[in-house]
């Protein structure tokens, strides 16, 4: 069993990234990816909280102040840890009433481990975004609920609050600003690259696994690594793909190309699932073999959110001409 998360441990990755803006280009997004791809490699759930971490410096620096985006910025630089909590708690949906956080979250990935939380509200024009100081605003956190098969490291809780107090700069940018197209729906580039490298970290322990015991000569067993490395590169090459084509002003091809990559890394990550388990065998089962908590991670990770709608929105891009294959 791998140990909990620290905080530390995501706040250390913040230097690993080129600046906490959105990326410049293509060229910076990849670069991006790579990082993002790197850490889900190695550790899933750290690869998910670090993925929130940039998700939420990023909307900062998007929809910010210069004063809200340098605090948050020096925030993160001196060990801080953010995380974005869109999720209503089903009932009690987070709200903001006279200045005051109410209502609470559901899927609150981090909690008990960040400092700070991007919580968006519904308001009279739209979704509204707030930059939560944990330490200042503490939820209650239910850590009942998060009984899952693979992930608990990523400590996705449900919090709530009790009228909370916020400070005026709390609210980042305006109504609506949240949901702008194509860095919302696209953003899930992001977390897919994360399990791609997590697709990736598979052929690792199984290589590894395969020749420490002195099988990876069985004919079978080569073949079932050359089938995970195709099902790792198919997913790799379709996130770099989406990045490469990754337009601001172009919103319909760039949601397509994420769709597309989304589904992809899906397919590849279920396929990788399967044959890591059959080259390991029962010995994959065991709590205490490295391989356990990476085929149980990813095979929760692969379901968040709903896999099904990114293929119904690749084929609606093939059948009007968005996505059509090319030899690039």
């Amino acid at each position: 069993m791998r140990p909990a998360i620290a905080r530390a441990t995501i706040a250390s990755l913040t230097a690993d990234l080129a600046d906490l803006n959105d990326p410049a280009d293509a060229r910076a997004l990849l670069g991006l990816l790579r990082t993002l791809y790197a850490v889900g490699r190695r550790d899933v759930p750290l690869g998910r909280l670090f993925e929130g971490h940039v998700d939420a410096l990023q909307l900062v620096s998007r929809y910010g102040t210069a004063a809200q985006r340098e605090a948050a910025r020096t925030a993160a630089r001196a060990g801080g840890a953010f995380g974005v909590w869109n999720a209503d708690w089903p009932g009690d949906a987070a709200r903001l009433e006279d200045g005051r956080l109410a209502g609470g979250k559901a899927f609150a990935s981090g909690a008990g481990i960040l400092s700070h939380a991007i919580v968006p509200v519904d308001g009279g024009g739209g979704r509204q975004l707030l930059l939560v100081d944990l330490a200042a605003a503490p939820p209650e956190i239910d850590r009942t609920w998060w009984r899952v098969t693979g992930m608990q490291r990523s400590e996705t809780h449900r919090v709530r609050w009790s009228g909370a107090r916020l400070a005026e700069e709390a609210a980042i940018g305006s109504p609506g600003d949240y949901v702008r197209e194509p860095w919302f729906s696209g953003g899930a580039l992001r977390f897919a690259a994360v399990q791609a490298g997590a697709v990736a970290g598979l052929v690792d322990q199984v290589r590894d696994h395969l020749v420490a015991q002195d099988r990876a000569g069985d004919p079978h067993q080569a073949g079932r690594l050359a089938d995970l490395y195709l099902a790792a590169q198919s997913a790799a090459d379709a996130v770099a793909a989406a990045a490469r084509g990754w337009r601001a002003d172009a919103v319909a091809e760039t949601l397509a190309g994420v769709a597309a990559a989304r589904a992809a890394v899906y397919a590849a990550g279920e396929h990788a699932l399967t044959l890591a388990q059959a080259a390991v065998g029962v010995q994959a089962m065991f709590v205490d073999h490295p391989l356990a908590a990476t085929l149980a991670d990813l095979a929760v990770y692969l379901r968040q959110p709903g896999p099904d709608a990114q293929r119904m929105r690749a084929g609606a891009a093939v059948a009007n001409g968005l996505l059509t294959p090319a030899l690039r």
